[in-house]
C-alpha cells in the first residue's frame, strides 16, 4: 500500500506541476506587452498562500514529503507570477497587489505559522494546519462555479477552457485517491470536492460544446473565473485560451 500511495503521489505531483505552469501563456503575453492589461493578480496571490500553507503542512506532517515538494515548486512559480504583476502592472494595480501580498502571503502566513508553532503541539498542530489548508482549497476549487453558471446561461463553453477543466478534474481525482490511500481527510475533502466540480465542468463541456451561443457575457475567463470587463473588446478574442492557475493540495 505504501508503494502504491507513493506512485500515485508522484503522478499527482506531475499533474500539479502542469497546473502551476498553465498560466505561462498569460505571463509571456504580459512580458511581451510590458503590461498586465486588465488581468487580476488576486488568483495568483491566493494560490501562493495556498501553496505555502500546504508546504508547511507537508513539512509538519510525517510522510508529507510529496505534498511539500510539489507545493514548494508552486511557491517558486507563483512568486514569479506575482513579481511580474509588481513589475508590469499600472501604479494603482501594483499598489493593490503589494497590499494584498503583504496581508495574505506575508501577514496571514506568518500568523498561521506563529500560532501553530507557539500555541499548538503534535497532532493538534497538524490538524489545525490541515484544516486551514482544506478550507482555503475548497474556496479555490469552488471558484469556477461562476464559469459553470455562465456556460449554462449562454450555452457556450467559450469561457471555460477544456484543458483547464480537464487538469482540474485529474488533479482533484488523483489527490483524492492519494488521500484515501494515506487516510488524510484534509487532503481528501477539498480534492474530492475538486474532482466532483471538475467532473461537472466536463459534463457541461460535453453538453454545450456544439450548442449555439446566446447572450455571451461581457467578460473573460481567467484561471477558471469569469471576470467582468477585464480585457478590452479589441484584445478579447485572443484571451480565452491563455489563462489558468493551479489548485494543488
Amino acid at each position: 500500500m505504501e508503494g502504491l500511495s507513493f506512485f500515485i503521489g508522484v503522478i499527482g505531483n506531475i499533474i500539479s506541476v502542469l497546473l502551476f505552469l498553465s498560466p505561462i501563456g498569460t505571463f509571456w503575453r504580459i512580458i511581451k506587452h510590458r503590461s498586465t492589461e486588465e488581468f487580476e493578480s488576486l488568483p495568483y496571490i491566493c494560490t501562493l498562500l495556498n501553496s505555502a500553507l500546504w508546504t508547511y503542512y507537508g513539512i509538519t506532517k510525517p510522510g508529507g514529503l510529496l505534498v511539500a515538494t510539489v507545493n514548494g515548486f508552486g511557491i517558486v512559480v507563483e512568486t514569479i507570477y506575482v513579481a511580474l504583476f509588481l513589475i508590469y502592472a499600472p501604479p494603482r494595480v501594483k499598489a493593490k497587489t503589494a497590499v494584498l501580498v503583504g496581508i495574505l502571503d506575508v501577514g496571514c502566513l506568518a500568523a498561521a505559522i506563529l500560532v501553530t508553532r507557539l500555541a499548538l503541539q503534535g497532532d493538534v498542530r497538524i490538524d489545525a494546519i490541515g484544516f486551514m489548508c482544506a478550507g482555503l482549497n475548497i474556496v479555490m476549487y469552488g471558484s469556477p462555479l461562476a464559469a459553470m453558471r455562465t456556460v449554462v446561461t449562454t450555452k457556450s463553453v467559450e469561457f471555460m477552457p477544456f484543458l483547464l477543466s480537464f487538469f482540474l478534474f485529474l488533479n482533484g481525482g488523483i489527490w483524492a485517491f492519494y488521500a484515501l490511500l494515506v487516510r488524510d481527510i484534509f487532503l481528501g475533502v477539498p480534492n474530492g470536492t475538486g474532482f466532483i466540480l471538475g467532473t461537472a465542468q466536463l459534463v457541461l463541456y460535453a453538453i454545450y460544446r456544439n450548442a449555439k451561443p446566446s447572450n455571451t457575457p461581457d467578460g473573460v475567463m481567467e484561471d477558471g473565473r469569469l471576470h467582468e470587463h477585464l480585457i478590452s473588446p479589441v484584445n478579447r478574442e485572443h484571451a480565452n485560451d491563455e489563462d489558468g492557475v493551479g489548485l494543488v493540495p
